[in-house]
């Protein structure tokens, strides 16, 4: 080698040298230049991943495959768990819509039950009412001289027995009784010996049947 080339070599390594240490000084003074909006998310979880691997490498391989097959295990029952209760929402549905369907089935059962035992005891009223008819029939069909007092007495009787029969009271308030408004329709105030804004007379009795008022007995009420 001659003298001018070792010469330049040596030029070579001082300057490579002088670079190295201003590359140095360059990496050590770069946290304070650098731009966080130019960090690559990439390089970052690439360096994680590079932890996890480590951390991995130096456990012991028993302990690992020992939790991965504790996971893999736990997985499964979850699943199985899941699938379980999928099942048992369906099955729950499709009893709910049995059940649904049994009551509204059970509804118009009830409702016809009525409709039907409701015109049963509508043609038992009216055939006993007949009965009474075919009495005051008979008593006009008597000669005109004939006394049909006692036979209609007899079939008013027999028409009041089969009101009975059907929870039907007579609302008929005596005289010098108090007012009662859900009972009674005053149709006027009179002068009367009763007591002011008593009962002073009935026109027309009324009728409840299981204590709901059929017709309001029609009144006078004593003037106050």
């Amino acid at each position: 080698m001659s003298e001018q080339d070792a010469a330049e070599e040596a030029t070579t390594s001082d300057d490579g040298d002088a670079d190295t240490e201003a590359a140095d000084v360059d990496i050590e003074g770069a946290p304070e230049d650098v731009d966080t909006d130019e960090i690559d998310l990439d390089d970052v979880a690439g360096e994680a991943d590079a932890d996890l691997v480590d951390r991995i490498a130096e456990s012991d391989p028993e302990e690992i495959a020992r939790e991965l097959a504790a996971l893999r295990s736990r997985n499964e029952t979850l699943e199985t768990e899941v699938e379980e209760l999928e099942d048992k929402t369906e099955e729950l549905g499709d009893k709910l819509k049995r059940k649904q369907a049994e009551f509204q089935n059970y509804k118009k059962r009830m409702k016809k039950r009525r409709e039907e035992e409701k015109q049963r005891a509508t043609e038992d009223l009216v055939g006993r009412i007949l009965d009474v008819r075919d009495n005051l029939e008979r008593a006009l069909e008597q000669d005109e001289d004939t006394e049909i007092r006692s036979g209609v007495e007899s079939t008013l009787r027999q028409l009041d027995d089969v009101l009975q029969a059907e929870n039907v009271a007579v609302i008929d308030p005596e005289p010098g009784e108090d007012v009662d408004p859900t009972q009674h329709q005053v149709l006027a105030n009179v002068e009367s010996e009763e007591e002011p804004g008593a009962i002073a007379e009935v026109h027309r009795p009324g009728y409840e049947m299981a204590d709901k008022v059929l017709r309001e007995a029609q009144v006078t009420v004593s003037e106050e």
